[in-house]
């Protein structure tokens, strides 16, 4: 009897093991290359251009090589891991900029300013997809509102100029 119940222990152990998806986290799950066509609108015009996102493992288990390619022409950048639990990331360009990162709901944004504008980056991934987009605007373009009592605060708005989008499909 006692081996009986060991027997069918075992078997729903095993079972349950085989079952489970085989889990791992951000940025391991999402390693490989990443092919599509980047639609950029600006000023009511769309261009499309080929794009790949490549995410690849180094010998470093907190640095990953981080290469966008735009038209054929690569950008070597790095991501490297600050604090995977709080999922808090850098990408570093390799030139002496940094950007800060977060990691959330299968999600990697980024915010930053450079030239006097701003940009928003989201990659999300699934399981052999990446959907990338940018929004960019001018700080000079802002737009203020509110602010007529203590009770209504100034609100400062920046009118996007131009909006990035891609869906990338996994090739590895």
């Amino acid at each position: 009897m006692k081996q009986s119940i060991f027997f069918i222990y075992f078997l729903a152990l095993i079972s349950l093991t085989f079952s489970q998806e085989k889990t791992t986290s951000f940025p391991e799950n999402a390693v490989g290359i990443y092919k599509g066509v980047l639609h950029i609108n600006a000023s009511g015009r769309t261009q499309e251009i080929p794009m790949e996102f490549h995410l690849k493992k180094t010998d470093s288990a907190h640095k990953f090589d981080y290469i966008l390619v735009y038209n054929k022409q690569p950008r070597n950048y790095t991501l490297i891991v600050k604090n995977k639990e709080k999922g808090i990331y850098t990408i570093d360009e390799n030139n002496g900029i940094v950007i800060p990162a977060k990691f959330a709901n299968k999600t990697l944004y980024s915010f930053f300013e450079v030239q006097k504008n701003f940009l928003s980056t989201r990659f999300e991934f699934s399981k052999n997809q990446l959907d990338f987009e940018i929004l960019f605007t001018a700080t000079k373009n802002k737009i203020t509102s509110g602010g007529t009592s203590k009770e209504i605060p100034k609100v400062f708005g920046f009118p996007i100029l131009t909006i990035q989008k891609a869906v990338l499909k996994k090739m590895e």
